[in-house]
């Protein structure tokens, strides 16, 4: 059965998240900042450039911001899948599903910010809690776009 695996991942992956959260300012602006330089160094590399440190440093922090919100976005996203196949095997497939994996997302998220705001230089954002949300209901969105795919393989090989 997937569930158990499921929650197995889910609370890893909650421990990350909140392990991020926890980290002060000065903490998570750092690690923020080294992703965004090793994306430009892996971009001047693949373009076969060779940027000075100075370009590449006012590129890192261009690109900080959009890579913590794309972070947010990725890990909510990962949350709403694995809260789906939790889910899935237990409630037929529906609007209480989908509203439940996207509340669940959503109060994850909630959590997460408010979580934040006890953290030194940290602020709870309800920007991020939407955004969150939003991954979060990209991921289920890609469930069932797979569950989708899966039913239209299996009607395929009993027609044939």
């Amino acid at each position: 059965m997937v569930t158990v695996p499921a929650v197995c991942l889910l609370l890893v992956l909650y421990r990350i998240i909140f392990g991020f959260s926890a980290q002060d300012a000065e903490q998570s602006g750092s690690l923020s900042f080294r992703i965004s330089e090793g994306c430009v160094e892996l971009l001047n590399a693949l373009a076969g450039k060779k940027w000075d440190e100075s370009l590449m440093e006012s590129m890192a922090l261009y690109f900080e911001h959009p890579v913590r919100k794309l972070a947010h976005f990725g890990e909510y996203m990962c949350v709403g899948i694995l809260v789906y196949f939790i889910l899935s095997p237990w409630m037929k497939r529906g609007r209480a599903l989908y509203f439940l994996v996207t509340a669940w997302v959503f109060l994850s998220g909630a959590f997460d910010e408010i979580h934040q705001l006890f953290v030194p230089g940290r602020y709870g954002s309800f920007a991020d809690v939407c955004l969150d949300t939003c991954g979060g209901v990209f991921g289920l969105l890609l469930c069932l776009g797979a569950v989708r795919l899966r039913k239209r393989r299996l009607r395929g090989r009993v027609a044939c």
